[in-house]
């Protein structure tokens, strides 16, 4: 029985070949396009030219296509995305703890439970959002815009047009972001004489979106600046694991009923995994070429994950979401600019 079962033709490997290779084929050229300085500068790293490609390919080309392509596509989605976010942790090393110090944990720390909670009262209590667009959203705002988007989908088994939502809402603002914070710096070092390149630094890495965007912002600025900004916003983006595990064990909680099954399925095993390849990474047991080429495949492995989501997403889902996910979107990046600054100048007042 067990050996009919692997065989029929819905088991074959055959049937996801046509669909991963269309989202790893827009994912190439999206990788492409973003290695051009023009584009680059603009803060429109692969992730966001990926999911753009998805969506003009989803809604044109894609749906003659859908029927042979839909089991790679569904594939590429899913299971490459696990293995993207678990290869992000070659990106990441203990170390870079270290060089922030005690304040950039706290500061990244206290940014990102505050954005995420303001996010959940607004987005329910305000503004009326289901409970998985207003998650998705606080998650990309709060930590590392589409890659936490992303990684918190599967925790959700959140629909596609709720998590293209979200995602759009992070890449408007987070590319916003990239011209806002360098015409604010000579404003607040006026205004605040503890402000230095460095701690704009900390402040760019602990409220910016993307990582892409933190280093286009922080490079407008200085040399100081943009590597102090990548440090914290790595560090940031380290505490995605922890912040999968313990969303986690809230939809367990609002959820007892649940089969144990349905529990497992849930749970963010590849968050661990995240955690564990992030340790390895800090042994530097592996030399630094093999770690770029690791880089360069979860570039390719994340990006095909991000247009495979686009491919099936449909611009009617988006125009039903309405405005008020990107009025969300809007005032969490007030509160980053505003409230994140308050935390950055308060953590650093107590611990100088």
């Amino acid at each position: 029985m067990t050996t009919l079962t692997l065989h029929h033709p819905q088991h074959q490997p055959a049937r996801y070949v046509a669909g991963v290779l269309l989202a790893l084929l827009l994912a190439t050229a999206a990788n492409w396009l973003g290695s051009f300085p023009a584009v680059a500068a603009l803060g429109l790293g692969a992730l966001t030219l990926a999911i753009v490609a998805g969506i003009v390919a989803g809604n044109t080309i894609y749906p003659p296509l859908a029927e042979r392509c839909d089991p790679g596509v569904m594939l590429a989605k899913q299971q490459l995305l696990r293995l993207g976010i678990i290869l992000y942790g070659f990106r990441l090393t203990f170390q870079q703890i270290a060089e922030v110090g005690i304040s950039g944990v706290l500061i990244d720390a206290l940014t990102l439970s505050s954005t995420f909670l303001l996010a959940c009262w607004l987005g329910r209590r305000v503004l009326g959002l289901d409970r998985d667009t207003v998650w998705l959203i606080g998650a990309g705002s709060s930590i590392c815009g589409a890659a936490a988007v992303l990684a918190t989908e599967p925790v959700l088994k959140a629909q596609a047009s709720k998590v293209a939502v979200a995602i759009a809402t992070v890449v408007i603002f987070g590319t916003l972001a990239i011209f806002i914070y360098p015409l604010l710096y000579p404003l607040a070092s006026a205004l605040f004489p503890s402000v230095t390149p460095g701690s704009w630094g900390v402040f760019t890495g602990s409220t910016m979106h993307e990582v892409a965007q933190v280093v286009a912002a922080g490079h407008a600025v200085g040399p100081e600046t943009e590597n102090t900004a990548v440090i914290a916003k790595m560090l940031r983006v380290m505490m995605l694991a922890p912040f999968l595990l313990l969303l986690s064990a809230r939809i367990r909680q609002l959820a007892p009923s649940a089969t144990s099954s349905q529990t497992t399925l849930r749970f963010p095993w590849f968050a661990l995994v995240f955690i564990a390849v992030a340790l390895f990474n800090s042994l530097h047991v592996l030399p630094e070429s093999v770690v770029s080429r690791l880089n360069q495949l979860d570039n390719i492995v994340l990006a095909t994950a991000m247009a495979a989501l686009g491919l099936t997403t449909h611009l009617s889902s988006l125009k039903k979401a309405g405005l008020k996910p990107l009025l969300l979107g809007l005032l969490l990046f007030v509160w980053l600019i505003v409230g994140g600054g308050a935390i950055n100048l308060l953590i650093q007042h107590l611990l100088s």
